[in-house]
């Protein structure tokens, strides 16, 4: 759970920040909505928990898992924000220009670091079966102090 958070944190978090800096719109295409960004988000955080919570169902997973796991919620993204302004009627053209501004604007970069690291924390957490902190106090009855 930690770890799709921490996705969807960074995500907006970097996109946020990638828009103040650079003083621009991230997408900026003539008649484009917001609507095919937040698909694209919604399904992007859909199929990096999927994909997570698969990789996460092993006992030592893998670093390496992180790339697939990057790359997967960045193209998912992509596909998602194209679809999306196709389906909304602004036309191939439009839509394949979006997608263009997100890879040459440095959204895509942006959604593939937040998902590297969301993906690694994920699985360090996992492979050293860290427990959630606990207070002094909270110790049951039957423990020896």
């Amino acid at each position: 759970m930690i770890g799709v958070i921490s996705f969807f944190a960074l995500a907006i978090m970097g996109l946020g920040a990638l828009s103040l800096f650079a003083e621009r719109d991230i997408i900026s295409v003539p008649r484009l909505g917001q609507l095919p960004g937040i698909v694209g988000m919604v399904l992007a955080v859909a199929v990096f928990a999927v994909a997570l919570w698969g990789v996460l169902a092993n006992l030592r997973p893998s670093f390496v898992a992180t790339v697939f796991l990057a790359l997967g919620a960045a193209l998912v993204h992509l596909g998602g924000v194209w679809g999306t302004a196709v389906a909304e009627g602004t036309g191939a053209v439009h839509a394949t220009a979006a997608a263009g501004q997100l890879v040459l604007g440095g959204a895509s970069a942006v959604i593939v670091v937040a998902a590297l690291l969301a993906a690694w924390v994920a699985i360090a957490l996992r492979r050293t079966e860290a427990r959630a902190p606990h207070w002094p106090w909270e110790k049951d009855d039957d423990e020896q102090p």
